[in-house]
């Protein structure tokens, strides 16, 4: 199979399996009669894995792990367990974070709105969110940029 081939059939984009390929994730053999890749049914098998992998919350790196254990001959179950486990933990944490940043915009939102619409006056950029600095009294040397 072609490199857009094996895209389309576990439906990824080709620059997916290019970027995989590069990672040694897949392998490919060339076609010595045009040099283009060539992809073989274990390929494609390891593709959908890794889609399926990154599906559920494994990173590239995990992934890794768990076929190298795979082909050292080692059960990777244990050790998936324990990731994905770790992930949930994780992910509910960042859950528990959204809500409370959630909390905070709708709070912050519902006291613009009775807030007047200022003209800049050369400190400022926006009033609102100068002013919801002073009272809150962020700390900027700590926060990291979130573009989020």
């Amino acid at each position: 199979m072609l490199t857009t081939e094996i895209a389309n059939l576990v439906g990824v984009t080709p620059e997916t399996v290019r970027f995989y390929t590069r990672k040694g994730l897949i392998i490919a053999s060339r076609d010595p009669n045009n040099g283009y890749k060539i992809y073989d049914q274990s390929a494609a098998d390891k593709l959908m894995f890794i889609t399926h992998a990154r599906n559920i919350g494994f990173s590239l790196k995990q992934i890794e792990e768990i076929i190298d254990s795979s082909q050292s001959g080692q059960s990777p179950c244990p050790t998936v367990r324990e990731m994905l486990n770790n992930k949930i933990i994780e992910t509910k944490h960042k859950i528990e974070q959204y809500q409370k940043h959630l909390v905070l915009m709708e709070n912050t939102y519902a006291e613009w709105q009775l807030e007047p619409d200022m003209t800049p006056n050369g400190k400022s950029i926006c009033c609102l969110i100068d002013d919801w600095s002073d009272k809150h009294q962020v700390n900027f040397t700590k926060e990291k940029p979130n573009d989020n």
